[in-house]
């Protein structure tokens, strides 16, 4: 059976006009904004590949099938590079991994301008690429070129089947690409993204099986959950996909369940591969270039079990619990104020927003945490479904909480 064809959008991309810029949603709207990955360059909004669950949903998005341009990709750079949170060689950088795929043929060659242009300024920070599209033998090339960047592609696969959910799931060309970018790679890295992994959807043995294969020569495999929310979930339910959560699940966190994260790490451990898994997504890309987690997750040794040894080790090596003059030094330097508390293993604070904490995490390496969005122990920081949370943790929290409210109190009179 010949697989469906693959709607790829044009190779040269239009702008979209001040008006229809103006009408956007703020967070698609936003050229370059912070996630916990890295700080995000997305001049580039629109997408074609019709993914069921896609965030795109969120920010009233999806409908827009051909990439636009909301500037020029030397504009891209400035914005980029001029932001007050960039820091060069420290600040991780994701490219056009917001609204669209950056392998698509008419956003490669923005995104390889935009590559191109930060490697010729010297900088060595982290550069994530994450994409489920073709990656040819030319673009590993160009991209084993990079002189200075550590430049790391991360392959969406889910072993996902249902073309309901995955369009693009019943051709090869996500399986063709990680093949080709792993007999390619020497200084860049290659990661199997295994996401969303979802009950009933591809949580049975074979499809596991398959996809941790298919990771066999990746430097990494990192999986993970899916966004729950109302507007991917009507959609699902519109197009007759069966979810395994329902309106009482919704959250801000991806869904994973305690038994299934059980699951897969019995099938990694059972599948005789000797790539490494990780729970979380800079682990991986760390691992990929020999370097320590810049989000600093040994300070929550639990998501670290599955590790190498000698990745531990190196996180261990860099794991450093900052001082209060080590935070005020950071807030002063960013521009950012927020009450604190440090903890081993991660600092609580309280109003920054998702941005500004993840800034701060990435210049200290080590956890910053937010107390309206608190994280539980064995709950990795995903949707409380399928975990439970210790009574005895969450009365911590909330006296935390108490205790940061009457701070910042004192500090305001």
């Amino acid at each position: 059976m010949t697989a469906p064809a693959i709607t790829e959008g044009p190779r040269t991309l239009p702008f979209m006009s001040a008006g229809q810029q103006a009408a956007l949603d703020p967070y698609m709207a936003l050229i370059v904004g912070y996630r916990k990955s890295g700080l995000s360059l997305n001049h580039i909004i629109g997408c074609p590949l019709d993914c069921g669950y896609c965030v795109r949903h969120f920010w009233g998005n999806f409908e827009v099938k051909i990439p636009h341009l909301l500037c020029t990709d030397e504009q891209a750079v400035e914005m980029l590079t001029s932001h007050h949170a960039f820091q060069p060689h420290t600040t991780p950088i994701q490219l056009l991994n917001k609204a669209t795929d950056p392998f698509l043929p008419g956003v490669r060659p923005h995104l390889f301008r935009v590559l191109h242009a930060l490697d010729q300024r010297g900088f060595t920070n982290h550069v994530l690429i994450i994409t489920r599209f073709k990656v040819t033998t030319a673009d590993m090339d160009e991209l084993e070129a990079m002189r200075h960047l550590r430049v790391t592609l991360l392959f969406t696969y889910s072993g996902i089947t249902d073309p309901r959910v995955e369009p693009i799931a019943r051709s090869r060309i996500t399986v063709t690409s990680i093949r080709t970018a792993c007999a390619r790679k020497q200084r860049t890295g290659v990661v199997l993204y295994w996401r969303p992994i979802v009950p009933g959807w591809n949580d049975h043995p074979a499809t596991m099986a398959h996809v941790l294969d298919t990771g066999r020569h990746a430097d990494a495999i990192v999986f993970t959950g899916y966004y729950h929310k109302p507007e991917n979930a009507a959609y699902l339910h519109g197009q007759g996909v069966a979810l395994p959560y329902g309106e009482h699940d919704y959250h801000r966190r991806k869904a994973l369940p305690a038994e299934l994260d059980a699951a897969i790490i019995a099938a990694w451990r059972g599948s005789g591969i000797a790539t490494p898994l990780f729970r979380k997504t800079s682990c991986g890309v760390a691992y990929a270039h020999a370097a320590a987690d810049y989000n600093g997750h040994w300070g929550v040794r639990e998501i670290c079990d599955i590790c190498p040894a000698a990745q531990q080790q190196r996180c261990a090596d860099d794991h450093l619990q900052p001082a209060p003059a080590d935070m005020e030094r950071v807030l002063a330097q960013l521009g950012y104020t927020t009450p604190y508390l440090i903890e081993d293993g991660h600092v609580w604070t309280h109003g920054l927003g998702e941005q500004r904490r993840y800034a701060i995490q990435h210049t200290l390496r080590f956890q910053i945490w937010e107390l309206d969005q608190p994280h539980y122990l064995r709950s990795h920081g995903r949707a409380p479904h399928g975990h439970t949370t210790d009574p005895a943790q969450a009365a911590h929290v909330a006296a935390l909480r108490d205790q940061l409210t009457a701070q910042t109190r004192y500090t305001d009179d």
